[in-house]
Parts: structure tokens; C-alpha cells; sequence
């Protein structure tokens, strides 16, 4: 499943910065934006994975409802 997420750039003292305007936490910097855009990208994904790990370990003994939830912005 592809879902899209806004990714945010900036350039500060040779250094590029880069984080996820929709997730807090994941960010990222490089020496290039190549290296920042890649880093982001991992970024991202070890934080869903993670989210989505420790969600599923401390509601895996009881009663939840998981679903899919789409929104239109």
C-alpha cells in the first residue's frame, strides 16, 4: 500500500535537513540531498515499523478494533 507524506527540505550551514511535515519525530539531515531524501525515506519506515510493532505487542491481548482509516484534505 503506497501512501504519500509531504517531505520538507532545508539547506543550513552545509548541511541539508529534511523531516516528515505529517509524522512528528522522523527527520533526518545530510551532506547532500540525494543522502537526505535517502535518509528520510529510511527514516520513515523504521518509524512506521516500529509504531506499528509496539502498537500490535500491547494490544495484542485484548479487545481492539483495527481498521484502515483514509481522510480527504
Amino acid at each position: 500500500m503506497a501512501r504519500q507524506f509531504t517531505a520538507i527540505y532545508k539547506k543550513s550551514r552545509g548541511w541539508y535537513l529534511g523531516w516528515i511535515e505529517e509524522i512528528p519525530g522522523v527527520n533526518t539531515q545530510g551532506k547532500t540531498l540525494k543522502e537526505t531524501k535517502e535518509n528520510l525515506k529510511e527514516a520513515l519506515l523504521l518509524i512506521l515499523e516500529t509504531n506499528r510493532f509496539l502498537n500490535k505487542k500491547e494490544f495484542s491481548g485484548g479487545r481492539v478494533i483495527r481498521e484502515s482509516l483514509s481522510v480527504s484534505l
